[in-house]
């Protein structure tokens, strides 16, 4: 099996997503922060980038989705910790 582009940005997009996830449940990292949403809309934009290379339309969308309202959430979390 050859590892394309596509695997390599969609690995490293799902371990971020994964990351935050996991560091979430183990009380290391809140909901909300600026790092949460950085790290989901990172790995959700990268996952989007490795959806839309393979192409593969229904995952395009998801991940879009969750790029969507993470970076939405990561800007009212960088202007709630500025204030």
């Amino acid at each position: 099996m050859d590892i394309t582009s596509a695997d390599i940005i969609g690995s490293v997009g799902v371990s971020l997503l994964l990351a935050a996830f996991a560091l979430n449940l183990a009380g290391r990292l809140k909901t909300g922060s600026p790092f949460h949403s950085g790290l989901n809309m990172l790995g959700a934009g990268l996952a989007t980038l490795a959806s839309a290379l393979i192409p593969y339309l229904p995952f395009v969308i998801l991940e879009g989705a969750w790029c969507i309202v993470s970076a939405v959430a990561f800007v009212r979390a960088v202007r709630r910790h500025a204030i």
